[in-house]
């Protein structure tokens, strides 16, 4: 049985020790700051599906130290994974393990990814892992629409894009992902699968970026709103019957009448004895309505200025926007949904009750406006012009937060269109509690960070290289780079004999590894080279269920001192292949 030990007490913890346990059969030890605290009760309650005594086992320890991971028994253990939110702490804990056992697998989760380049750099056998980043590319596609392209890059430089089928090139297509509507992944007819992955050689993204345009009376749009525009039309009323009163008393032009008017409105009046009653009390009435009106418009004009500026100078709206992309919560998935957007040319709006927050920076560097404030209230979400808004995201780490803001949006956009169903996007922890909102709010998108990314942490610690996730739904496939070991079931077997319906698929196999001095070469379409067969030398690039890859590891795995090799030679000459070759 496989051994395994987790530090942490979080959301991704709780999944990735439930992961270990159900998908992988392993022991896992889990290494948390409190018994009672945080997440740590219900990891103490997960078990085996098929086994409730299968549990994991807890220590309590606020510090790393040689001595807790001594008593974790790490020596004995297949891998540990560090995935506390806080980079430092991790990396630190990875260290002090390393002092432990110089040889165990580490994976880390972190998301600076300058930090975690310069770690795998200096620590052998060990992955950084960014669980925002895993699962970003499910909320993006989830906001725009679900068609959203996935870009893969694998080892060797070349790129793969999971794309709907109606934007591929059928001459590019390798594989067929999934059929969305029915929730089926990797089917075994091709052509029923709508997302597909394709290769793109260089080309240019699928994706258009739309160019943002900044309206050329930026700040004027701001300033003249509000407050301001409701004094300057009573002034205006105001000026307006004074004009027609003069003109019609003192039978003058309109223009004179307009002269007049404004004279003695703004700039007082000179008494005048001889005039008539009516005259007089006209223009008494002008100069009371100018004393009123001067004070009141200079009021509102320096309100509207201050709040224009410092708007602007807090990186808030300075204009009004629409089909833009409201993100609520700008932690660590927050920062990388509005990025991701960002780089796609997407209009977006962030939220965040805490100005200290990982992606308000983020976002004034790139120029995304922010607003500050609580997220569940009217006036937060209408400052972002949610109601005008193509979608809202809300991923704050409170599921209850994201419901809250999710219907407040969804009220201010019909009180501005009764007919507009403003599309929302949840983040979720809890799989019961989705669909429960799904059937009474009809909130059908939601997603869990943990969930999309546990699957990719498991299996890195199970030595699987994941090169990268797709989302489909709230789940994900897992794309993996996996070696055919020496001696392994795998080992002699064709090409064709290792995908299998609705689990695996078998993408690439490329020839030769780093390090052995031969070029790598790529199979695309392997499974139409029909007599080729896999060897020791040669990686699959496969896409997976967490199950498909679980069971191909198996197969893949070597053996101590494996006998030579010995291709089989080609059989006779078989029924025509009906996939082609």
């Amino acid at each position: 049985m496989r051994k395994f030990v987790v530090w942490g007490d979080n959301a991704l913890a709780r999944r990735l020790v439930g992961e270990l346990i159900n998908t992988y059969s392993a022991q896992v030890t889990v290494i948390v700051p409190s018994l009672t605290q945080n997440q740590a009760p219900e990891i103490a309650a997960i078990h085996a599906d098929d086994d409730p005594g299968h549990r994991p086992v807890l220590i309590e320890a606020r510090a790393a130290t040689t001595e807790v991971f001594e008593a974790a028994d790490l020596t004995d253990a297949d891998a540990i994974a560090f995935v506390d939110a806080d980079d430092v702490a991790n990396v630190d804990a990875a260290l002090v393990a390393r002092e432990v056992d110089p040889h165990v697998r580490v994976v880390l989760r972190m998301f600076n990814t300058v930090l975690g380049a310069g770690v795998t750099e200096r620590l052998v056998n060990c992955a950084v892992l960014s669980a925002s980043e895993i699962a970003a590319p499910a909320f993006v596609a989830a906001a725009l629409g679900d068609n959203t392209p996935t870009s893969i890059r694998l080892s060797d430089g070349q790129q793969l894009m999971a794309v709907d089928r109606a934007e591929a090139n059928p001459s590019d297509v390798r594989a067929g992902l999934a059929v969305t509507a029915e929730a089926e992944s990797l089917p075994a007819d091709d052509e029923r699968a709508d997302l597909v992955l394709v290769s793109v050689y260089g080309k240019a993204k699928l994706v258009k970026r739309r160019r943002r345009r900044r309206h050329p009376l930026r700040a004027s749009r701001l300033l003249f709103s509000g407050g301001l525009r409701r004094v300057l039309l009573v002034a205006l009323g105001v000026l307006t019957a004074g004009t027609v009163a003069v003109g019609l008393v003192r039978h003058v032009s309109p223009w004179r009448a307009l002269y007049l008017t404004l004279l003695t409105a703004l700039g007082g009046a000179d008494p005048n004895l001889q005039d008539s009653v009516l005259v007089q009390a006209v223009s008494l009435a002008l100069v009371l309505a100018g004393v009123a009106l001067i004070p009141a418009l200079t009021a509102a004009i320096v309100g509207v200025v201050v709040k224009a500026r410092l708007a602007i100078a807090a990186g808030g709206l300075a204009e009004p926007v629409s089909d833009h992309v409201v993100v609520v919560g700008l932690g660590n998935i927050g920062t990388r949904v509005l990025r991701e957007l960002h780089d796609q040319g997407i209009d977006v709006v962030g939220v965040d009750r805490n100005e200290q927050a990982r992606g308000v920076q983020v976002a004034r560097d790139l120029g995304i406006p922010v607003i500050i404030g609580s997220a569940n209230s009217t006036d937060t979400l209408r400052a972002a012009s949610v109601a005008t808004a193509r979608c809202l995201v809300a991923v704050t780490t409170a599921d209850v937060n994201n419901l809250e803001a999710a219907l407040i949006g969804r009220d201010l956009a019909r009180q501005a269109d009764p007919a507009k169903q403003l599309r929302v996007v949840l983040r979720l922890f809890e799989e019961d509690f989705a669909r429960r909102i799904k059937q009474a709010f009809d909130i059908n998108l939601s997603r869990s960070v943990s969930y999309l990314a546990a699957p990719a942490f498991a299996a890195s610690m199970v030595g699987s290289e994941v090169i990268d996730t797709i989302p489909v739904g709230r789940r994900v496939l897992l794309v993996a780079e996996v070696p055919v070991g020496a001696g392994s079931r795998l080992e002699g077997q064709y090409f064709r004999d290792v995908s299998e319906p609705g689990l695996l698929r078998l993408v690439a196999v490329q020839t030769g590894r780093p390090g052995m001095g031969v070029g790598v070469q790529t199979f695309w379409a392997p499974e139409q080279s029909r007599w080729r067969t896999l060897d020791r030398t040669q990686t699959m690039i496969v896409v997976a269920t967490r199950a498909g890859l679980v069971a191909l590891l198996e197969r893949a795995a070597g053996v101590e001192n494996p006998p030579p090799f010995h291709p089989p030679s080609a059989p006779p000459l078989l029924a025509p292949n009906p996939r082609g070759g």
